[in-house]
């Protein structure tokens, strides 16, 4: 027979939870993304807002290979564009306001302030990684020379496309950029081929590579309906490719370019921050930057 003995009476869970202490996350933002290319790119201090890229000019070339004793030697000349571009660095800013009474009532165990800033901070970096491929003005993709624009063959990212790429993005390139579904596409192609892509560890996560070069993803990289495009850059300033400009030493620096400045304690009792990240990003030369237009991402195969 079941035992009947009553249960002696227990605490209910909803009675002991209000002596126990609940673990907490700081708060997280779901947008927040590894941003890539700010990572990979190399950054060049610009000493006052403004970067010139100054080039020679493309002209005539005087030079002779061994010439016979006595003969004339031509004259060489290096000239200057007159006109060189200038890269005004541009901000991402943006206010915040914590009322004191809150941030003095509750601030244990997370400053509310500092996770405050902290979440707007991320969302200035993401929107600067989106600039610097979106902007008008100095964005990567506004910014490709009509001569290093080629099309895929016939939708898909492929190897022979990207082949293709290296060949025109040829002296020293650095590393592929696409959206994430173009890489997962370009995946397919090759295990279709049976070459499949070689992977490589940076930063401590996995990127899939071809031809030695990593193919790293940003979700920046506008996706318009089912098409999108693949970058192939060269960076650095000694190679002549793409560098990111930064403004060292702002008023308020709490990491290079980004400034966080007190703006005082309202009428209301809110204390108020202004947040400045300064940026923008050149390409040096024409050829240090390339794309592959509009391939497709939702194109799969039957293995069956």
């Amino acid at each position: 027979m079941a035992d009947s003995t009553p249960l002696p009476p227990s605490i209910g869970e909803r009675a002991a939870r209000q002596l126990s202490n609940t673990t907490k996350t700081p708060p997280q933002w779901r947008g927040a993304t590894p941003r890539w290319l700010v990572q990979m790119l190399p950054w060049t201090p610009v000493e006052a807002g403004v970067y010139r890229v100054n080039q020679a000019l493309d002209a005539e070339f005087g030079v002779k290979c061994s010439p016979e004793p006595g003969e004339e030697l031509p004259i060489a000349l290096n000239d200057y564009d007159a006109q060189p571009r200038e890269y005004v660095l541009t901000n991402v800013t943006t206010t915040i306001a914590v009322d004191t009474r809150i941030s003095d009532l509750f601030r244990s165990p997370m400053d509310q302030v500092k996770e405050q800033l902290s979440l707007t901070i991320e969302k200035l970096k993401e929107k600067q990684e989106n600039e610097m491929l979106n902007n008008r003005s100095y964005g990567l993709l506004n910014n490709v020379d009509p001569d290093m624009r080629i099309k895929p063959r016939k939708g898909p990212p492929t190897p022979d496309d990207l082949d293709e790429l290296i060949a025109t993005v040829w002296k020293e390139p650095s590393f592929f950029l696409a959206h994430p579904r173009a890489i997962a596409a370009f995946g397919r192609e090759c295990t279709r081929r049976g070459v499949p892509p070689p992977t490589v560890n940076m930063f401590g996560s996995q990127f899939l590579t071809w031809r030695g070069l990593p193919l790293v993803p940003s979700d920046k990289m506008p996706l318009k309906g089912n098409k999108t495009d693949l970058l192939l850059m060269r960076t650095g300033e000694r190679r002549r490719g793409v560098t990111g400009l930064f403004q060292p030493g702002v008023q308020g620096e709490v990491s290079p370019s980004l400034s966080v400045r007190p703006m005082g304690i309202a009428q209301t009792g809110a204390a108020q921050y202004l947040l400045s990240l300064y940026c923008s990003v050149a390409v040096l030369t024409h050829d240090a930057l390339g794309v592959l237009d509009g391939v497709t991402v939702d194109h799969y195969h039957d293995y069956a």
